[in-house]
């Protein structure tokens, strides 16, 4: 049987996503989203078993698949974000299809979008950023057909499901679904008790873990994005200017062809389709909100932000110049990509990185195994625990984001938080530190360092401190057969 073109282009699209994504180099970022969806796959809930510093939607999701995955949750963990990333490039090119653009140039705006560092970034790790970008790009297909007179009342159910579902995994999403709610009340084409029907329960499900352990709830999701990044970069307040933020947006939106993007469009393509430029402009007010600013804040705003360009270009045909432009960017979007491939291999080993990190967790599971170590460990790199079969003690769960605060909790509030610092680690040597919203917690019967450095985008300074409280606490060295880790049992 003859396989249409569709469908080579389909299967040769996530055929190339899933190779970048296991080529590309390790991230410490995966760090919490990894061991939260180990977590969660193991019966324990965000906010209430262990510290999430997030909305809670995705590790609720992405705990079946690891359950299935096993020790391979990192790398599957990083597949399922293609798919997620694959979807996504095709809702881009359905919605222009459905706002009117023709087939030429909703594919051509479509591998464009594709081309982004903010997309290839946030589709090849395993971080929170494919799955709400996926759930938005789902609804703004729904959304465009709705504004075109073709909505029904389920189809607008289903938009507010993915765009709550969307906030409820990361909550800058939260913006474009109230601009679009905000939208559909002046637009009743959009059916806004539907979209407020299908919102609830996604509502009710994030109320239940809040209600399930609320202090942990409001830190994870409002104070620590809030105050994190000012207590971090207390140093170097400059990255928290509006400067830095101009120059890192215009910098961001370079690296692909989302600056174009954003000119052509501007030209007229959001006449043509008011609420996805409304979405548009909600999700730039999301990306320009945090400080500082990083690539994948970006990405609430591309989907609808290439489909206004889809417009734009069927309305008027692009110049040559625009045409030129649209190269230049093309290759200073894949340029990240493509350096990180050729330099970051395996952390410089020349190794695959997927790979490399699947045999240093075999080695530290095999260490842990001959020191008879069966139960959680203590470390500022969960992901790799994965291969161990082992689950991160869950004081460590945000890898090293929130080891490396000073006073974002209150010394004895630490603990109820499923939480500790780098300051605060002789709270690990008390038995009963762990009481609060879940419970007490023993000390670490391991603790594991090596994976918070420098090829890790990490700081091995964090990795430093952790080690030195387990010599100094007489935990004893258990070798490992791999050049990277270190792991000290705790005597009986």
């Amino acid at each position: 049987m003859r396989i249409g073109l569709p469908v080579r282009l389909l299967a040769s699209t996530i055929v190339l996503f899933a190779v970048l994504a296991l080529l590309r180099g390790i991230d410490h970022d995966e760090s919490q989203y990894v061991a939260a969806a180990l977590l969660s796959a193991h019966g324990d809930l965000p906010y209430r078993d262990y510290a999430y510093l997030q909305t809670p939607l995705q590790p609720l999701l992405f705990a079946p698949v690891a359950w299935i995955a096993g020790a391979l949750t990192w790398p599957v963990l990083r597949l399922a974000n293609v798919m997620l990333g694959v979807a996504l490039v095709g809702c881009v090119w359905r919605a222009s299809r459905e706002a009117g653009a023709g087939a030429r140039a909703s594919l051509s705006v479509a591998a464009l979008f594709a081309t982004c560092d903010a997309f290839l970034f946030s589709i090849a790790t395993a971080r929170n950023d494919a799955l709400p970008a996926a759930l938005l790009g789902g609804a703004l297909v729904l959304i465009v057909r709705a504004g075109a007179g073709r909505g029904s009342t389920t189809g607008a159910a289903i938009v507010g499901a993915l765009l709550a579902g969307a906030a409820a995994a990361k909550i800058s999403y939260a913006l474009p679904a109230v601009g679009y709610g905000m939208y559909a009340l002046v637009d009743r084409r959009h059916r806004p008790l539907a979209v407020l029907a299908g919102a609830l329960p996604i509502v009710a499900l994030v109320g239940w873990t809040w209600v399930q352990a609320p202090a942990g709830f409001v830190f994870g999701t409002l104070t620590f994005p809030a105050r994190a990044p000012a207590e971090y970069y207390r140093a170097a307040p400059w990255k928290l200017s509006w400067l830095a933020k101009v120059v890192d947006v215009l910098k961001f939106l370079a690296l692909g062809p989302a600056l174009i993007a954003l000119v052509v469009a501007g030209r007229g393509g959001w006449r043509r389709s008011p609420v996805v430029a409304v979405v548009a402009v909600a999700g730039f007010v999301a990306a320009l909100l945090p400080f500082p600013t990083w690539r994948q804040y970006l990405l609430p705003m591309l989907p609808p932000l290439f489909v206004l360009l889809a417009l734009a270009s069927q309305q008027r045909p692009p110049e040559r110049w625009v045409r030129i432009a649209a190269v230049v960017f093309v290759c200073a979007g894949i340029a990240p990509t493509l350096a990180g491939l050729i330099a970051g291999g395996g952390g410089g080993t020349g190794r695959v990185p997927m790979l490399a990190a699947l045999r240093d967790g075999r080695a530290v599971r095999d260490a842990l195994d001959r020191a008879g170590v069966t139960g959680p460990v203590a470390t500022l790199s969960p992901q790799f625990l994965a291969a161990t079969g082992r689950l991160p003690d869950a004081r460590f769960a945000t890898g090293p984001f929130y080891f490396r605060s000073h006073a974002l909790v209150a010394p004895g509030a630490e603990a109820g938080l499923h939480l500790v610092s780098g300051d605060r680690l002789d709270a690990l040597a008390t038995p009963s530190s762990g009481k609060g919203e879940g419970g007490s917690m023993p000390m670490p019967a391991a603790i594991l360092v090596g994976g918070e450095a420098k090829w890790s985008s990490g700081n091995p300074a964090l990795d430093a401190r952790l080690e030195h409280w387990a010599i100094a606490h007489e935990y004893r060295a258990v070798p490992v057969a791999s050049p990277r880790f270190r792991l000290y049992v705790r005597l009986p």
